[in-house]
């Protein structure tokens, strides 16, 4: 017997991070009762989120789903695509499905945090198709910033999602692999229900930059260079680093790696071939003091002028074993990510005082992008011809703007949901709807801790930062109220107890007034009361008196 319509299956789409924000990159798809997730991503704190390491999605959607998830699916390696992985995996036991770098870019991850034993492991290649309940999932090779990233084609029983991963249109990539455009075609011909659509450079005209056209500048650099030539890159940007490499073979130079993830993610990729660089082309730091500055090369992390990155170090001279020198030649082969310009400004100021020259993205073309400009999201579009399309991966005004572009297009707008975090889509053949919410959100990493700093902790080192603390200690008599020791003022933050005595004298003779005020009216001694009061009127005092709103936190104890 057919189903009614309200019985009937259709897929659903559920993003749990990276719509209406960069980063954190997470989607939930169901079928019935069937679901796969693609990408497990983190995000990095914002200038407020004070203290913490790293922040991931909120999986609580996912309590719900337990024994219905069969498969996590990831586009590529980078953090914001695999870096809550690990986080994920302490909760649900999935397998995992990726390309060669990815994988073992996951596979050291999940070394490091001890879960790879109990890890199932799935290696795809393009144009390979797996089945996972009643999906079936092909994937086609798409050109990043990173080696090995793929789009999927997801068929289900209702028809085929099209994720587009991050992607960009390059036609003279390093690696000589272009992007699939007849897979895509392909699709596109037999029909496809919708196409998700990476969002990042919507604001973009034209193309983004080849990363040949960056070898070149590259080149350019170089050839005009006899100091030493100190280059800081994304350490998953294998491409760029191969170009590197290769110029410094040319140009004969050593080449030094400096920083962790640059060392691993190099030993990674020249396992698995994809990256060329003969041991006798690396140098170690013993032989950097035996050569001359016009041999050296130095790759580096940094870039984005990280405060314990080797570069920072190196900057403001805090580097143990490497210093800058005049005549040295810093390229700072990357974006400046929205938020970190002031840091990487600093940064920059800091190579210039000790005598170096700095080559950044906003002299030279020195970076290319690994996401479509508008262009390049519209050939897409036209390779694909979705009857529905969803904007994801991006801030929102970059949904909206794409959403305009697919518009413009001519795909109807009642086919262009705009959707954010935790809306339920629901592709059905006869309309996209948008059918309530789920849970999702911010989960903070803060050392060990997952999920233990939320608003009020945030809102107190906040507070701490801006306006510091006064601790106001006191020992007193259980028994008669008597002062036995004290009050100490001690500040952090606040203000130098030295500069303002008389403050800080003033704030105890409060404190004593407090304390006469209390006995005088028979107040039977109580901590927690005297604690209250104090606080009450130290924060009345200091805000009267200096117009600040310091943390106040009294000691009372009583013996």
């Amino acid at each position: 017997m057919a189903k009614s319509p309200d019985q009937q299956v259709f897929p659903r789409i559920i993003p749990l991070g990276g719509l209406g924000e960069i980063g954190l990159n997470m989607m939930v798809f169901e079928y019935g009762e069937t679901v796969i997730l693609i990408d497990a991503g983190l995000m990095f704190p914002e200038d407020d989120m004070l203290g913490i390491d790293i922040v991931i999605p909120d999986f609580s959607y996912l309590q719900k789903k337990r024994g219905q998830i069969e498969a996590l699916i990831v586009t590529h390696g980078h953090e914001d695509h695999i870096g809550a992985i690990p986080f994920l995996l302490r909760e649900f036991d999935i397998p995992i499905y990726a390309t060669p770098l990815t994988l073992a870019l996951i596979r050291e991850k999940l070394k490091e945090h001890g879960l790879l034993s109990r890890t199932v492991l799935h290696e795809v290649l393009p144009r390979d198709q797996i089945v996972v309940g009643p999906f079936q999932i092909e994937f086609i090779h798409v050109c990043h910033s990173i080696p090995d990233g793929v789009a999927l084609a997801i068929r289900t029983p209702s028809g085929t999602v099209v994720h587009s991963g991050d992607f960009k249109i390059d036609n003279t990539p390093v690696d000589g692999q272009r992007l699939d455009m007849a897979r895509f075609g392909v699709y596109g011909e037999e029909g496809v229900l919708a196409l998700l659509s990476d969002s990042t450079n919507v604001e973009r005209q034209g193309y983004t930059l080849s990363e040949m056209k960056v070898g070149s500048t590259l080149r350019e650099i170089f050839q005009h260079c006899t100091g030493r030539i100190i280059v800081a890159v994304f350490a998953s940007n294998l491409h760029r680093i191969q170009q590197v490499i290769e110029l410094a073979r040319e140009f004969d130079r050593k080449v030094l790696l400096n920083g962790r993830s640059m060392v691993v993610n190099i030993r990674i990729a020249k396992e698995l071939g994809y990256l060329e660089f003969p041991p006798e082309e690396e140098m170690s730091l013993q032989e950097l003091a035996r050569m001359p500055d016009s041999k050296v090369l130095m790759l580096t992390t940094g870039s984005q002028g990280e405060p314990m990155s080797a570069l920072s170090r190196m900057a403001f001279n805090d580097h143990k074993k490497l210093k800058i020198k005049p005549g040295d030649t810093i390229v700072l082969s990357s974006k400046f990510i929205p938020g970190n310009e002031r840091t990487i400004q600093h940064i920059i100021n800091h190579l210039y005082r000790q005598g170096a020259e700095v080559i950044h993205e906003q002299v030279r073309d020195i970076h290319a992008s690994g996401h479509a400009s508008r262009e390049e999201l519209k050939a897409m579009i036209n390779l694909v011809r979705p009857r529905y399309f969803i904007p994801i991966h991006g801030e929102f005004r970059h949904l909206v703007k794409h959403r305009q572009l697919a518009m413009g297009m001519g795909i109807p707008s009642e086919h262009c949901p705009l959707v954010e975090d935790g809306c339920v889509v629901v592709l059905r053949p006869d309309g996209v709807t948008v059918e309530g919410h789920v849970e999702t959100g911010r989960v903070l990493v803060d050392g060990k801790g997952v999920g233990d700093v939320e608003g009020l902790v945030l809102r107190d080192r906040r507070h701490l930062a801006e306006d510091g603390l006064v601790i106001a200690s006191l020992v007193i008599n259980k028994e008669t109220g008597e002062v036995l020791s004290g009050p100490d003022i001690f500040t952090r933050g606040f203000i130098h107890e030295e500069s303002k005595p008389e403050v800080l004298d003033a704030a105890k003779c409060i404190v004593f007034e407090i304390l006469d005020r209390l006995l005088e009216e028979d107040f039977e001694v109580d901590c927690a009361g005297l604690q209250t009061e104090i606080r009450r009127e130290l924060k009345r005092f200091f805000n009267r008196t200096l117009e600040r709103r310091p943390v106040i936190y009294p000691i009372v104890v009583d013996i």
